[in-house]
């Protein structure tokens, strides 16, 4: 009889660690991948659970957008997915395999090329505000005249011109030296026909910029947090014809107005997008603007920080 009582004591504490540990995985993780000479690839897991015992999921790489995974696996503190391939040309699909111990994950990556990267994931912050932010003095972030206080990541393509910060061809993203918490950004820009751009806000979270004139709002396309938000509505103009973003970031909260309509409104951002920094979501970040998607021309890039 004692023998008995132990064995399903044990088993319902078994049970009770597996269904606690299950609990613990659900929620969202900022990835740091240790990928090709030292580089510190960003990346983001979230994992909520479907039914009575199964995961599903969602997954940013370093580029691309948040992709689904239709089942995680998960047993014994050891967790597993595969998705397909996104932008790369194969049908090798990308494998991930981790381990919770504690807050903290740790696994392996085997990308599509075959090649096997370790990573390590925290408990991305929920970054959420109790008071609304008291807004400092506006500060202007380009000055019309050179690259002061920016800093091209590569080999730099970026010039000024009649006070229009433009980078003609495909090259390197650029950042402000600075960095930043919660703010009100406005900033302008302008492409040629069928280029595209981005607004990274504090480096992590990317506002599309494209040609997307007449087309369905989604979030890959202009005025969209890239792979997470859809506009309300396409706004986008003319290639060739001026236009505005003016943003509101507090902690995870993004508010955007397009060409002087509001397109997405109190909207949480969940994670980082392709293309981040980095994966650290807790600190400031600065402002950065893509390049390497084809020509594109900023101005009037003014920021509002919260003191």
């Amino acid at each position: 009889m004692k023998t008995k009582f132990t064995t399903l004591l044990l088993l319902l504490i078994a049970s009770y660690l597996n269904i606690n540990a299950q609990a613990h995985l659900e929620g969202r993780w900022d990835l740091t991948v240790n990928a090709e000479e030292g580089r510190k690839a960003p990346s983001w897991l979230e994992v909520r659970h479907s039914g009575v015992n199964g995961f599903v999921g969602r997954f940013v790489a370093d580029g691309g957008s948040a992709r689904p995974i239709s089942k995680v696996e998960f047993k014994e503190g050891k967790m597993s997915f595969h998705i397909p391939a996104q932008w790369e040309r194969t049908d090798k699909e990308l494998q991930v395999e981790g381990i919770l111990v504690g807050d903290k994950l740790s696994g392996t990556m085997t990308a599509t090329n075959g090649k096997v990267y370790t990573w390590v994931g925290e408990r991305a912050p929920k970054l959420w505000r109790e008071k609304a932010p008291i807004w400092g003095k506006p500060i202007q972030l380009f000055n019309g005249k050179n690259l002061a206080g920016w800093e091209a990541l590569g080999t730099n393509q970026w010039i000024v011109e009649n006070g229009v910060l433009k980078s003609p061809k495909s090259g390197a993203n650029i950042r402000t030296v600075q960095t930043f918490n919660d703010f009100k950004l406005h900033i302008e820009f302008r492409y040629p026909k069928g280029s595209n751009s981005g607004v990274y806000l504090r480096g992590r979270y990317e506002v599309q910029i494209e040609d997307n004139k007449g087309m369905e709002p989604q979030s890959t396309y202009l005025g969209g947090v890239y792979g997470f938000i859809d506009p309300l509505e396409m706004v986008a103009k003319s290639p060739g014809e001026w236009q505005s973003y003016d943003i509101t970031l507090i902690g995870r909260l993004v508010t955007i107005i397009a060409n002087g309509k509001t397109i997405i409104y109190k909207n949480e951002i969940p994670g980082i997008t392709g293309g981040a920094l980095d994966s650290n979501e807790g600190a400031p970040g600065p402002i950065m603007m893509q390049g390497d998607h084809g020509p594109i021309e900023y101005r009037n890039i003014i920021i509002t920080p919260a003191k």
